[in-house]
């Protein structure tokens, strides 16, 4: 699990997951606060949470 909070940072993230052979990517797209969380916590709405699951051979 990947978080990153700025957009030059998730584009490699995102490059890096797709580039790699050894990763199985499980979020299409970033996962990104809800409404709900923004009001809570006004910092979230720049976080972008990506998933990916290391896969030896």
């Amino acid at each position: 699990m990947i978080i990153s909070f700025h957009s030059l940072e998730d584009r490699i993230v995102k490059h890096t997951l797709k580039e790699s052979p050894d990763l199985k990517v499980w979020t299409k797209k970033p996962i990104i606060a809800g409404e709900e969380e923004l009001k809570v916590n006004g910092r979230s709405r720049s976080a972008k949470l990506r998933v990916a699951e290391r896969i030896i051979p």
